[in-house]
C-alpha cells in the first residue's frame, strides 16, 4: 500500500495573506441602518462581537494572519449628519486602532461602503436618491483625510452587488425593497460615487491601489429549466456589474456559492437538505465548488489583464476541519491559476472571528477565531492556526 504524501504548494514572494471583517458585523450598533435588525436565526443585530471594546485583543489574532487586514469604519459614528466633519474622539479611536496595526507589521485595505448606512443618509432616500451621492463622497473624503497614512489598499465599495440585489431586489437587506428598476438605478448611482472617489484617491495617494470588492460564483442549471435563469444571474450579478466598475487598479473579487437552478435558485438557506438530496456538497449556506473560483480567475484574466486580489473567501461552518480543508481545496485553486498565468496577488480569509452574518445572524460562522454568543470571548481555532501557519510559511501543504 502507497501513502501519498502532501504536495507543498509555494507561493510567489511577493504573494500577500490577511483576514477581514466589517464594522458593522463586530461593532456595537450605531444609528446605522441594521440596527435592531432581527436575523433568521432570531439573533438582534445590537452588540454583535463588541470590537470596539476589545481592539488590542482582537489585534492579536489579526496580526497572526498575515500581513494585511481588511476592514471598515462605522460611517455613522464618525458622521452625524450629511456634510458633517467627522468625530474626533471615533477618528483617534480608529487611528490608534490602525496604528496598532501597522506597528506590528500589519496593512490597513480599508473598505469605505459595507452594506451600511447612516440612519440621516437612509431617511433622505438613500441609493436611490441621486442627491446622496454628493454626502458619500464628503464622507469618502474625510476618510482619505483621516485614515490614508495608515492605508496601504482601498476599496470604495464592498460587493456593490450584492447590495443592490439583496436591497433592493431580493429585499433580505435594509431597506427591504423587491424591484429590478430600483436594484439598477443603485447600481448606478454606486457606479457613480465609486468613480468619484476614485478619482479623489489617485489625486491623493496615486501610488495606493483602489479597486471595489466584486462578489462572483457558480451559477449552473441543474436541468433545462434552470440553465436559462442560471445565465441571466451569471450575466446580470458578474458581467453586468463588472462593467459599472471597471475604473479599478486591480479586480477585487469575493467567492463562495455554488448555486444550482432547477429553475430556481438551491441555497442550504432556503430550501435546506435539497442539495443533499442533489448529491452537491455544501456549507450551511450555499452549495461548495471551489473549482468555480479558478473559472472566475481566469475570466477576469481574460477579460481585463488586471492584477487581481482574492478579498474574501470561507465557508459557513462550525467545524474547524472542514474550515481547514475548504482554506485547502481554495488554495490549491489559487496555486494552479497563478501557474496558468492569473496575476493573483494575495488571499483574503473571511473572517478573522466570528461575527454576526448579516439577515442570518451570529450562528452562521466563518471565524478562524470562534467567539462565544453570550461572553464575547475568543478562542483561536485550529482552523486559525492551520491558516497562520500558512501566512507565515507563504506556502500549503495539500
Amino acid at each position: 500500500m502507497t501513502i501519498q504524501q502532501p504536495m507543498r504548494l509555494e507561493f510567489p514572494e511577493d504573494f500577500f495573506w490577511g483576514t477581514s471583517t466589517s464594522a458593522t458585523q463586530t461593532e456595537t450598533a450605531s444609528a446605522h441602518n441594521w440596527r435592531g435588525f432581527r436575523a433568521r436565526d432570531g439573533y438582534v443585530l445590537e452588540q454583535t462581537t463588541a470590537h470596539e471594546q476589545l481592539r488590542e485583543l482582537d489585534a492579536g489574532y489579526i496580526m497572526q494572519f498575515g500581513t494585511v487586514y481588511r476592514c471598515g469604519v462605522d460611517w455613522a459614528r464618525l458622521q452625524a449628519g450629511p456634510f458633517a466633519p467627522f468625530d474626533q474622539e471615533v477618528v483617534e479611536e480608529y487611528r490608534k486602532f490602525f496604528r496598532l496595526l501597522n506597528n506590528g507589521g500589519t496593512r490597513i485595505l480599508l473598505v469605505m461602503h459595507h452594506f451600511t448606512n447612516p440612519l440621516w443618509f437612509e431617511d433622505n432616500g438613500g441609493w436611490l436618491n441621486e442627491d446622496n451621492i454628493s454626502a458619500f463622497v464628503d464622507y469618502a473624503r474625510q476618510c482619505i483625510e483621516h485614515f490614508e497614512p495608515y492605508v496601504f489598499n482601498w476599496n470604495t465599495f464592498n460587493e456593490p452587488n450584492v447590495y443592490a440585489m439583496n436591497a433592493y431586489l431580493l429585499g433580505v437587506f435594509p431597506p427591504h425593497k423587491r424591484s429590478f428598476f430600483k436594484s439598477n438605478r443603485v447600481l448606478r448611482h454606486l457606479q457613480q460615487a465609486h468613480e468619484v472617489v476614485y478619482s479623489l484617491l489617485k489625486a491623493r495617494c496615486p501610488e495606493k491601489p483602489a479597486s471595489v470588492s466584486l462578489n462572483t460564483g457558480s451559477f449552473e442549471g441543474a436541468n433545462w429549466l434552470g440553465k436559462i435563469p442560471a445565465r441571466i444571474t451569471d450575466w446580470w450579478f458578474i458581467n453586468r456589474a463588472a462593467r459599472y466598475f471597471e475604473k479599478v487598479d486591480y479586480w477585487g473579487l469575493s467567492y463562495y456559492a455554488h448555486v444550482p437552478f432547477n429553475p430556481y435558485p438551491i441555497t442550504e438557506i432556503d430550501r435546506p437538505g435539497k442539495l443533499d438530496k442533489m448529491g452537491i456538497p455544501h456549507d450551511k449556506m450555499w452549495g461548495y465548488k471551489p473549482e468555480g473560483l479558478g473559472k472566475i480567475l481566469r475570466r477576469f484574466h481574460k477579460r481585463y489583464g488586471k492584477p487581481i486580489i482574492l478579498l474574501e473567501t470561507g465557508i459557513c461552518t462550525d467545524d474547524p476541519q472542514r474550515r481547514i480543508q475548504a482554506i485547502k481545496d481554495y488554495l490549491k485553486v489559487c496555486h494552479r491559476a497563478i501557474q496558468d498565468g492569473v496575476p493573483l496577488r494575495g488571499f483574503i480569509h473571511w473572517s478573522t472571528w466570528d461575527n454576526f452574518e448579516w439577515n442570518l445572524g451570529p450562528t452562521y460562522r466563518f471565524g478562524l477565531v470562534r467567539v462565544d454568543l453570550d461572553t464575547m470571548e475568543r478562542e483561536m481555532t485550529e482552523a486559525g492556526v492551520f491558516f497562520a501557519r500558512v501566512a507565515e510559511e507563504n506556502a500549503v501543504s495539500v
